[in-house]
């Protein structure tokens, strides 16, 4: 028995580490997805807390495999650790049948894995973590007490301090559609002969305490002992391509479309995504009004591409004395995939991605020689 514990403390502990790394490298990912399930279960009042509640779990993720791995205060975490694997059983059991949510996000958006995946890999870990629960006192810390702690100070700062910098900057890899070297113009497009996926909208109703599912096309909508209980969308054909980026439109406040404008010109082009003028990082933002000075003065566009509404938008404008910039409409989607910070700046050359920027990068100043831009 000593070394089937071993066996799964090292594979459940491993895995708890590996998956707090790959969502601390995108925290603010992880709370928008956490924002979904919030909707779903009208929880809207938890969502100014979803950056916060997403930060405590990945750290406690990072921190409970180290803790799982050395046998530190093993009788507390072991607990803990089990209430997490439930509550994750929960969530991708939650994806699974309900179809309300298209995937829970387990690994952040740099590993894809399907919701039949998921849910059979949190069913494996509730029953590792059960085992491990049960046989508790028989796990032994590998260090003395000093040694032990001394490695979960360090483990603390570290899952913490990482997420801190991601936050502050940008991720340390960029696994969404608009990374660094993407032609924006080519990744709309879908490709030739792709088949997209197909959706089926299911209506759930019941009568006499039975529920059915029934199509749009023979819902019993006339017959009024079915009481409608629930909708939702099931996939029925699954294509085999779609385009890497989509519903990228950006327009102007009367309702004008200026994507292939902006996408297609010749030369280069600075964005700024502005997700929420109210709840914007204010750093450095002083270095933007003499950014967009200098930029026209090298006939270089300046755009501003807000989620807000027009009256927002142009109190935002006048404020920060961002009247030399274009300011334009974006999805508040697409902007949060875009870019991982509110605001956030990038660099286009002809649709190609060439640089972005959280508030704490933002460029002093910009050089044009030969033809191409430097920054400094």
């Amino acid at each position: 028995m000593k070394y089937i514990l071993w066996i799964l403390r090292i594979v459940v502990g491993l895995l708890f580490i590996f998956s707090g790394l790959v969502k601390a490298n995108d925290p603010l990912g992880l709370s928008y997805k956490m924002n979904e399930f919030f909707e779903v279960w009208h929880m809207a009042w938890m969502m100014p807390y979803s950056l916060a509640l997403s930060v405590a779990m990945i750290a406690f993720e990072i921190i409970a495999g180290i803790a799982l791995l050395l046998g530190y205060a093993y009788r507390i975490f072991s607990f803990l650790l089990l209430l997490l694997i439930t509550f994750f059983t929960f969530l991708t059991a939650y994806v699974l049948f309900s179809g309300k949510i298209k995937e829970c996000g387990c690994f952040g958006d740099c590993i894809k894995i399907t919701n039949e995946e998921t849910f059979y890999k949190d069913v494996a870990l509730l029953v590792f973590g059960f085992i491990l629960f049960l046989y508790r006192k028989r796990i032994q810390p590998i260090f003395s007490n000093g040694v032990g702690s001394a490695l979960m100070i360090l483990t603390v700062i570290f899952a913490f301090g990482i997420q801190w910098y991601t936050l502050n900057h940008l991720p340390f890899h960029d696994c969404l559609p608009y990374k660094i070297g993407t032609d924006v113009n080519t990744d709309r497009k879908i490709p030739p002969g792709a088949i997209p996926d197909k959706y089926e909208s299911v209506m759930i109703y019941e009568k006499d305490g039975v529920k059915k599912e029934f199509t749009m096309e023979n819902y019993p909508w006339q017959d009024t002992t079915w009481k409608f209980v629930d909708r939702k969308d099931k996939l029925v054909q699954k294509g085999n391509a779609e385009a890497k980026i989509k519903d990228f439109v950006i327009s102007d406040y009367d309702g004008n479309d200026h994507t292939e404008e902006i996408l297609t010109a010749p030369g280069y082009a600075f964005v700024l995504f502005v997700k929420d003028p109210g709840t914007a990082d204010l750093k450095n933002i002083e270095r933007l009004p003499a950014l967009i000075t200098k930029t026209n003065a090298l006939n270089i566009p300046f755009y501003v591409l807000c989620s807000a509404e027009k009256e927002r938008a142009e109190a935002f404008q006048k404020k920060y004395k961002l009247d030399a910039a274009y300011f334009l409409i974006l999805d508040v989607t697409v902007s949060k995939t875009a870019m991982r910070s509110n605001p956030g700046l990038m660099l286009l050359e002809q649709g190609v991605i060439c640089g972005k920027w959280a508030p704490a990068d933002y460029p002093k100043d910009v050089v044009l020689e030969n033809g191409k831009l430097k920054l400094k």
